[in-house]
């Protein structure tokens, strides 16, 4: 009978490394060398917390007390492409740009539209990451994960409830995603990638620190003029726009002059002033258009 996996080493007071650098760390953080670690590690205490590329995270300057997990092996990074049947297996810890990049040397298309988007495999399947150029949903093909009781779990992609930005994979950590690409010429794929990635460097900051799209894009209840119809998905860096948003500030945050949906930082910026900030755009955008803007970014709190 086999042995049941120990728990990976426990750092404690370990900091939470984010595209926003800024924010509080974790009292304990693990980073498992297997699945057999991060059963252990789930078993052990359900309600934790996953840490990814940090991109679409803000953690509050309190830090957080749940233990909080970083699949940044490389047993969760590995990458396997089968250029002839179009299926890609990767580790949920798989950097989603380089994973992109890989899949594009090899002639295979579907994911070049989310070049661009900061995430691991895993965040992003979780997410549903995606924009004007696609959703990761579009190519996901199933899923490998572990549940709550530390068992693995596979979830095909029609098990998935799949929605703007939500998966339905909650509760769940992701250890692999394979997706199912189409076979083609690389030069295309390429071409493909470098229009994406030059339409977003005129349209994003994308050299600025920020965390991507701090919120959903929401679904309108009534008609605005010039904005859009009700019951209509629309920009939320639109709205934020005609609101007289641009330019916002919070201590050293802004929000951006290039997209509206983007909260720029300096290096002496702190949790608490994108916080602020956020609750002000939010606010703002109520007060001008009766609309409740939700945050795409997540947020960590201490409990």
């Amino acid at each position: 009978m086999s042995q049941p996996a120990t728990l990976p080493v426990i750092e404690e007071n370990a900091p939470i490394p984010t595209w926003f650098n800024v924010g509080g760390g974790a009292d304990r953080l693990a980073r498992p060398a297997s699945v057999e670690e991060l059963c252990a590690c789930v078993a052990a205490e359900p309600d934790l917390r996953v840490l990814g590329e940090g991109a679409n995270l803000l953690v509050d300057d309190d830090g957080v007390g749940e233990l909080v997990v970083r699949l940044d092996h490389p047993a969760f990074r590995t990458v396997d492409i089968n250029e002839s049947t179009g299926i890609v297996r990767a580790g949920g810890g798989a950097d989603l740009s380089k994973l992109i990049h890989a899949c594009v040397r090899a002639g295979l298309a579907g994911v070049e539209g989310l070049i661009g988007v900061p995430a691991t495999l895993g965040g992003a399947a979780f997410m549903n990451a995606g924009g004007a150029y696609g959703q990761i949903a579009d190519v996901v093909h199933e899923v490998h994960a572990v549940n709550t009781a530390g068992e693995r779990v596979v979830i095909p992609r029609e098990s998935i409830g799949y929605a703007y930005r939500t998966s339905g994979l909650f509760d769940l950590v992701i250890t692999e995603v394979q997706l199912q690409l189409e076979p083609g010429d690389p030069e295309a794929a390429r071409s493909r990638l470098k229009e994406v990635m030059a339409k977003k460097k005129l349209t994003q900051p994308l050299a600025a620190k920020t965390c991507g799209c701090v919120f959903r894009n929401p679904v309108l209840r009534a008609d605005i003029e010039g904005v859009g119809a009700a019951h209509e998905r629309v920009s939320a860096g639109k709205l934020i726009d005609l609101a007289g948003g641009k330019g916002m500030t919070a201590g050293p945050c802004a929000v951006s002059t290039t997209h509206a949906n983007f909260i720029e930082t300096a290096d002496t910026a702190k949790a608490s002033d994108i916080l602020r900030l956020i609750e002000q755009v939010q606010k703002l955008v109520h007060d001008r258009y009766d609309v409740e803007l939700e945050t795409e970014v997540v947020v960590w709190r201490r409990s």
